[in-house]
């Protein structure tokens, strides 16, 4: 398959019309194979089992109005278990065996740092459907999520502002909470505020008596909380129960967890997040959407709250109503010597003469505050679209 192959194929997914049908797409015959491999099980499960099931419910509404240029979707699913060796595998598998033409695969960065050698291996095209640290350089990747730049440069000066300049972080030991905090590190420094402390928590720990009380010695006038799976989540509550009573914020928790619907209030009170999307923002698409997915939802009994991840991974079938000045851009990153996707305002299409090795798709994010009794997001403060063009530093080159 070739890479201008993949480019119309997935012009033509993403718009769903039959727009490019006059080119070669693939094998005009049989179904358009789309390779899903998410954490169903395992510690980031919690936050990544309804990614499943918005792809799931994209596929089944695309497949409902007659397919891409006449074909079914088919989706091939697989559970990853929260465990990278599971990605390496399924990604050589659905790649190999089952000839999917993209894929849409992984919740952390490590484990896309794990699948992604094997997409360039086999020239493969993939989504990454995730928030995350930023960074990502290569023509087989796109990505849906939020950004630190976006991020992080609305949330840490606001935050300053408004409590202090004394901050603290508490960071997954992986690249994602390393990069990330980096990220905040340098723009607290550009806004004449002090680190009092940097801690990185490795994955699958879930006690922090320690952490807590390195955090009330040092005295931050706020805490950024960058905890990654269900072990580390577990922070929240036992920093309520030792009434550490201070403000934090998060570029990654709240909106990709829904922390403040499953922990007992006031575990997050005055918690501030910049995030894409989250249900408590009044959106028309996102009410239309939730009733749908809600529904979707109640028949598999699977629980009531729609962590943020269903938004990205429900992109691809929702920019088509978007149109023209619709919130996402699907922006080039920066120029290389491969051919891949040239971003145009809410759609993709291939470009012969300006090839780029990286497309991001962003949103306008919103800032927000979570309030107690309730743990209730107050609704959106701030935000804008941005790139993670200045840091485009991954490989490939």
């Amino acid at each position: 398959m070739t890479r201008m192959a993949k480019a119309r194929l997935l012009a033509a997914a993403l718009t769903a019309t039959t727009a490019l049908a006059a080119g070669p797409l693939l094998a005009q015959d049989g179904p358009i194979k789309i390779g899903v491999l998410e954490d169903q099980s395992g510690d980031f499960a919690a936050a990544t089992t309804v990614k499943v099931h918005a792809i799931q419910l994209a596929a089944d509404e695309i497949n409902a109005a007659g397919g891409i240029a006449g074909r079914p979707v088919e989706l091939v699913i697989y559970d990853t278990q929260s465990d990278n060796r599971r990605y390496q595998e399924f990604m050589r598998r659905v790649l190999q065996q089952d000839q999917v033409d993209v894929v849409f695969a992984g919740f952390s960065s490590a484990s896309r740092e794990a699948y992604r050698p094997i997409v360039n291996q086999f020239d493969g095209l993939a989504f990454y459907n995730n928030q995350y640290e930023g960074g990502v350089c290569d023509a087989n990747m796109i990505v849906t999520g939020a950004v630190p730049e976006q991020q992080f440069s609305t949330l840490i000066p606001w935050m300053m502002e408004t409590y202090g300049k004394n901050v603290y972080t508490i960071a997954a030991d992986y690249n994602f909470g390393q990069i990330s905090a980096e990220w905040v590190r340098n723009i607290v420094a550009e806004n004449g505020g002090t680190m009092v402390g940097e801690e990185f928590i490795p994955l699958g720990v879930s006690q922090f008596s320690q952490t807590i009380q390195n955090i009330q010695n040092a005295k931050p006038d706020f805490v950024v909380t960058l905890l990654v799976g269900a072990a580390q989540a577990s922070y929240y509550e036992q920093a309520a129960a030792a009434n550490v009573g201070l403000p934090m914020a998060s570029s990654v928790n709240v909106g990709q967890g829904y922390e403040h619907k499953r922990f007992t209030p006031p575990s997050l009170a005055n918690m501030y997040v910049t995030t894409n999307y989250i249900e408590e923002i009044d959106r028309p698409r996102g009410a239309a959407r939730r009733d749908r997915q809600g529904r979707r939802l109640l028949r598999r009994a699977v629980g009531q709250c729609l962590p943020r991840p269903q938004e990205p991974a429900h992109v691809a079938h929702d920019l088509p109503g978007q149109g023209r000045g619709g919130p996402f851009d699907l922006v080039p990153e920066s120029l290389g010597e491969h051919r891949a996707l040239l971003a145009g305002r809410g759609r993709l299409r291939p470009d012969a003469e300006r090839p780029v090795r990286a497309v991001h798709a962003v949103e306008p994010a919103a800032l927000g505050q979570l309030t107690p009794p309730g743990n209730l997001l107050a609704g959106p403060l701030s935000g804008g679209p941005a790139t993670t063009a200045p840091v485009c530093r991954l490989r490939r080159d």
